[in-house]
């Protein structure tokens, strides 16, 4: 697929830029897309988006590749708050938004975090490791597909955008 202005990167193209397909990944490809259909525009090829993300969690990954922030460009701000919040600002209009996110897909599923726990430790069985697989895959097909509204949060931005 060849690369717009208006038109961000697959998840695909995130995925292989990450190195793996994860609900993480999925979140903040959702949250970065919103964010460029809210403020409208398009990528940022130069300095014209300004984002400000609150922790490093695969999301952020997802967010520099689609909306073309990065740390080189100084457009793409890392404030370690541990908080799955990321600001978005456009320079040319000064508008901004702030998106939250908050997508509680396994609270309910004592399995996966079982799982989880046996397959960081190394742990788990082949058919354990399979399953977890099995779990991360439908929760990055539901993040990817749930309705916005489901799962994010969007208002204004709370602070006045950052400087070049």
């Amino acid at each position: 697929m060849q690369q717009t202005d208006t038109l961000p990167p697959s998840f695909d193209e995130v995925t292989r830029f990450h190195g793996h397909c994860c609900p993480g990944l999925a979140l903040g490809y959702r949250v970065a897309t919103t964010a460029l259909e809210s403020l409208g525009g398009g990528r940022a090829p130069d300095e014209e988006l300004v984002v400000v993300v609150e922790n490093d969690s695969c999301a952020v990954d997802a967010i520099q590749v689609v909306t073309g922030c990065t740390f080189g460009k100084g457009n793409f701000i890392y404030r370690p708050y541990g908080k799955h919040v990321y600001t978005f600002y456009r320079r040319a209009t000064g508008d901004g938004i702030r998106i939250s996110e908050d997508y509680r897909g396994f609270e309910e599923d004592a399995e996966f975090g079982a799982l989880r726990t046996r397959v960081s430790a190394g742990d788990a069985t082949p058919d354990e490791e399979a399953r977890f697989r099995e779990k991360m895959r439908a929760k990055t097909e539901a993040i990817l597909t749930a309705p916005v509204e489901a799962f994010l949060t969007i208002s204004p931005a709370q602070h006045p955008m950052p400087q070049r």
